[in-house]
């Protein structure tokens, strides 16, 4: 992705993380938490397995993936540093159900559980390979068409159904925000907060992952109590500069 040599691609690395946990300190200071509270994930799809490597080495302890082939790919990487036990990774993307087999098992979470349909495939697929696939449910706070998941409303409907199902564990919820407007990505992400609220109450259930925020919008993903921030460009690409 750089075209910077090996040693200062890492040094970028390590000075941006650095960057990056102060700013987020700061935001998350501003909710009554600390860093501690909070997974920050290196999304890795546009770099390959040496980036990842050298984010390793920088601090990253937490990656993910929107596409299968490319988990697949990573995780080779993985296997040609030993030092790298204990890497996470997630799958956020879209998640087709013919490629369901190629993440179950292999991630931490999959937070992109945008329907029933795909609750089920996923739970099906894990029932049959032996584990418990713990998810977020994908919801379309903002009301863009664009965007995939669950309808407010549409997922408090379908919670009991989904919480029936054997092989996943329901763990949280996930949304992204409209670009560029931070007045509609605060709006978002306070929905979602208060859409978990209503769906503990519902359920019972902690739904204590709260997965929003990206490279622009993080810090006020975590002023409104994010848990889990994914962060790619900012991460990676030298020539993406944060507006703060």
């Amino acid at each position: 992705m750089s075209d910077i040599e090996p040693n200062q691609y890492e040094a970028f690395l390590s000075d941006r993380r650095e960057r990056i946990l102060a700013r987020a300190s700061e935001a998350v200071e501003r909710s009554g938490r600390s860093l501690d509270d909070i997974t920050m994930l290196a999304v890795s799809k546009t770099v390959g397995p040496d980036e990842v490597y050298a984010a390793w080495k920088a601090g990253y302890r937490s990656f993910a993936e929107n596409r299968p082939q490319e988990l697949k790919r990573k995780l080779a990487g993985v296997e040609d540093h030993p030092d790298m036990a204990g890497v996470r990774f997630d799958m956020i993307g879209n998640l087709q159900t013919n490629k369901i087999n190629q993440v179950v098992g292999k991630v931490t979470l999959v937070h992109s559980v945008s329907s029933t349909h795909l609750a089920e495939a996923i739970a099906k697929r894990a029932l049959a390979h032996g584990v418990d696939c713990d998810v977020l449910l994908e919801c379309n706070v903002s009301g863009e068409e664009s965007k995939s998941g669950f309808a407010p409303d549409e997922v408090r409907a379908a919670l009991p159904k989904l919480m029936g199902l054997g092989g996943i564990s329901i763990k949280g919820l996930m949304t992204m925000a409209p670009a560029h407007d931070e007045d509609a990505a605060r709006r978002t992400f306070s929905g979602l907060r208060d859409l978990a609220d209503v769906l503990r109450g519902d359920s019972g259930l902690a739904l204590d992952t709260l997965s929003m925020g990206m490279s622009d919008d993080f810090p006020i993903a975590l002023e409104e109590g994010a848990t889990v921030i994914r962060l790619g460009r900012i991460v990676f690409d030298p020539g993406y500069e944060p507006a703060w």
